[in-house]
């Protein structure tokens, strides 16, 4: 469909990240962006009987909720309100459901969509309960997005069943437990967001061994403790790690490195302690956040060379002059407050 092909061409990242999903499925993503207010049309065969059977079933498993009114079983389910059919086949291949006045549990009945692709569940506030097991039914599933609600209990190692897999965000949750070390059995996974989570325990060493290039890992704002695994260094990171506001400690520097690819690191709030000294940013590094750390050592020259739109080193236990060039002296005294003994502009000139 044209909507498809402008969305495809209007969002530069997920292009870039295109190699590592079909084109048929990041089709079927981006058009489902535009939803709910956009209905699927033009399509050669109508709702599939079966998937309509199923959307009645979680309806009514919803309590009939007002969000859910197009939904009516004497019209074709293709035409229904947060939804989109596959053109040929007629199954519903997206589901997805944003705001809402909506309460209860995740229908188990979600389970029995077997040509899901996309099933997004955000800021609905009232959803409570676990992650129900039937969704390891669905085994075309690429994108699963379930944040911004109240649902508890375990990140489910079931998940590592969903081979297709390339988007798991089940971030803004209250998701307590471990991380399960099985979601490095994901082959096609290059986005993980577990954040604002109650996350525990340490971050999996298996986390090391995903397959392919990681474009984003997000699991700030839990109670994660432990040193980041060394693995972590065999991994391509295209744009975003963010590890903070836990309790990770010891030595993440080889998350640097000259040959990396990241585009920003956000490690603050943690207890991570290292030299700073030499190491080598990647070219391609324009946000850094080191702050509230007990990292020691001195700025690498390194940093001057860099085109940083966001930096943040302070509170940690840095010494020695700040390095001039580059953007480091725009940025303002509180990027570089409160470390041992750093000087010079923008803070006072050094003895």
């Amino acid at each position: 469909m044209l909507l498809h092909i402008v969305l495809l061409d209007a969002i530069p990242e997920m292009k870039k990240s295109s190699s590592t999903i079909s084109t048929a499925i990041l089709s079927s993503l981006l058009f489902f962006l535009a939803l709910p207010s956009l209905y699927l049309a033009a399509r050669a065969e109508p709702c599939n009987a079966e998937d309509q059977k199923t959307l009645l079933e979680i309806k009514a498993a919803l309590n009939n909720p007002d969000e859910l009114a197009s939904w009516n079983p004497d019209t074709d389910c293709c035409r229904w309100h947060a939804l989109a059919c596959d053109q040929n086949t007629g199954r519903i291949i997206a589901l997805g459901i944003f705001h809402g006045n909506i309460s209860g549990h995740i229908p188990p009945a979600v389970g029995s969509l077997p040509s899901l692709q996309v099933l997004v569940l955000r800021k609905i506030p009232d959803l409570r309960g676990e992650i129900p097991s039937t969704i390891s039914k669905l085994n075309n599933l690429s994108f699963l997005r379930i944040s911004y609600t109240n649902l508890s209990g375990p990140v489910p190692s079931f998940l590592s069943q969903l081979k297709n897999l390339g988007v798991l965000d089940l971030s803004h949750n209250n998701l307590k437990g471990s991380i399960p070390p099985s979601l490095s059995q994901l082959p096609r996974l290059f986005s993980l967001h577990l954040e604002y989570n109650k996350l525990t325990g340490s971050i999996p060493d298996s986390f090391g061994r995903f397959a392919g290039t990681f474009t984003d890992l997000f699991l700030s704002h839990n109670l994660l403790t432990g040193p980041v695994p060394k693995s972590f260094g065999n991994l391509e990171f295209r744009f975003r790690i963010d590890l903070s506001r836990n309790m990770l400690e010891g030595d993440a520097s080889f998350l640097f490195g000259k040959d990396k690819s990241i585009m920003s690191l956000d490690l603050s709030r943690n207890l991570f302690a290292f030299n700073l000294s030499k190491i080598e940013f990647p070219d391609s590094l324009v946000n850094l956040d080191l702050s509230h750390n007990n990292i020691f050592g001195r700025l690498p020259e390194g940093l001057a060379e860099l085109n940083l739109g966001g930096l943040n080193v302070s509170y940690n236990s840095l010494c020695g002059q700040i390095p001039r060039g580059g953007k480091l002296q725009s940025f303002g005294y509180l990027t570089y407050f409160n470390n041992r003994c750093l000087c010079g502009a923008p803070l006072p000139a050094c003895n």
